[in-house]
């Protein structure tokens, strides 16, 4: 099944806000056989709404468009969908009655702005917005189907889940099988990957494909398949699954779709370690993307920021004479700081930082993006220098990525 995607909003087209939407949609209708064919972002203007929705439609059957719907005077998208569909505005009893319990709930006060909420384009079939005020809108014409929807992202999702996503694959319901299966690859660059895989990618059968999905410092590769039979999918699935173990080895570290602080506290609950982390240029981040993952309480137990060398000497420990001698981003230093961490909060497991992020901050010999950082596992401690491109949040979210799979390789040595 073939969609489009439309996404309104001034605020998208100067770049205020990114529309986090369209790829989250693609993301989740993607397992159930859709295909997203275009994805366009249009301004708060009737005529360009109506230009967008004829251009999708000449592609596709289904449009899911979000934004425009919140209660302010410039959210058009309402009264712009009910000029193309036809029908007028009209009061609607249920949408009134969801409106008055949301905002019940955020214990804030009704105004007019959030009471016009409830009117709805009689041409539409509402679903009521479960967390929000402005409905999900339903219209169909002939063979099409458009689906208005929130542009706040929470919104989105979670009525996407329950209720939009539901109705689509019972209203466009396929004898066809779709299979997929996402491995995560570590330590190896995307186009030494694809040179590994060539004749592996030639050998597939002309229903089954491979996709490379890169991220700094991981690439998730996903082997999808779509036929009649789900025997001979599944089947081939698992015999092309096998092959690319072999061909990729210890390269593959699950093959689950799961971000890389999943796969690290899966293992860390696994073997009943705790971890903990001393971070300087990453600022608390490694913490962030450990402490995301629910249940994340079962191993991990704290973190020193040690921004300041005054921290990672008298917390956690840190030689001063090291910090002389061989600079705060060395080796030493972020041994110290995993061993001072360990010992202080008192966990099994810990990784450190300590590096340039930039801009500034450059010395002789350590230009921006040089990050020295550490892991320990037990009685194990492990050390690498990584010179990382790019701005500031690149270099933080790459040191961070690199310090995770250095603590995930420690683990894996338990198994």
């Amino acid at each position: 099944m073939n969609y489009s995607i439309i996404a309104i909003g001034d605020e998208l087209l100067i770049g205020q806000v990114t529309d986090t939407n369209s790829g989250w949609i693609a993301r989740h209708l993607t397992p159930y056989g859709w295909n997203v064919k275009s994805v366009k972002v249009v301004a708060d203007d009737a005529a360009e709404i109506f230009r967008a929705i004829d251009e999708a439609f000449e592609q596709t059957d289904v449009i899911l468009m979000t934004g425009g719907l919140g209660p302010t005077k410039d959210d058009i998208t309402k009264p712009a969908l009910c000029k193309y569909f036809g029908g007028s505005l009209v009061h609607d009893e249920a949408t009134a009655a969801n409106v008055l319990e949301v905002v019940a709930k955020r214990h804030i006060k009704l105004n007019d702005y959030t009471r016009a909420q409830a009117m709805v384009p009689s041409s539409c079939r509402v679903i009521q917005n479960q967390v929000g005020t402005a409905p999900i809108m339903w219209f169909e014409k002939g063979d099409k189907t458009l689906v208005s929807m929130p542009g706040v992202p929470h919104e989105t999702e979670t009525m996407m889940l329950r209720e939009v996503i539901p109705q689509l694959i019972k209203k466009y319901d396929s004898d066809v099988d779709i299979e997929y299966r996402t491995f995560i690859v570590i330590d190896i660059i995307e186009s030494e990957l694809a040179m590994r895989l060539d004749a592996f990618e030639r050998s597939l059968p002309t229903y089954m494909h491979l996709a490379y999905l890169p991220q700094p410092g991981i690439i998730r590769l996903r082997l999808s398949g779509a036929s009649a039979s789900a025997e001979l999918v599944n089947a081939d699935m698992d015999k092309y699954s096998q092959q690319l173990h072999a061909l990729l080895g210890d390269n593959i570290i699950s093959d689950q779709d799961r971000s890389l602080p999943e796969i690290v506290g899966d293992m860390l609950r696994k073997h009943h370690l705790t971890v903990s982390t001393a971070e300087s240029c990453t600022g608390g981040n490694i913490a962030h993307v450990i402490t995301q993952v629910a249940g994340s309480s079962d191993y991990f137990l704290g973190a020193v920021v040690s921004y300041a060398n005054e921290v990672k000497e008298n917390v956690l420990g840190v030689s001063s004479h090291d910090i002389a001698v061989n600079g705060v981003v060395s080796e030493p230093v972020v041994r110290q700081m995993v061993e001072g961490a360990c010992r202080l909060i008192g966990t099994d497991c810990a990784v450190s930082t300590s590096g340039i992020a930039g801009p500034g901050g450059a010395v002789p010999g350590k230009p921006v993006g040089t990050v020295w950082m550490a892991a320990k596992c037990n009685d194990r401690v492990v050390a690498q220098c990584c010179h990382l491109p790019g701005d500031r949040n690149r270099v933080i979210n790459r040191a961070t990525t690199e310090a995770l799979k250095m603590l995930y390789k420690l683990l894996r040595e338990l198994d």
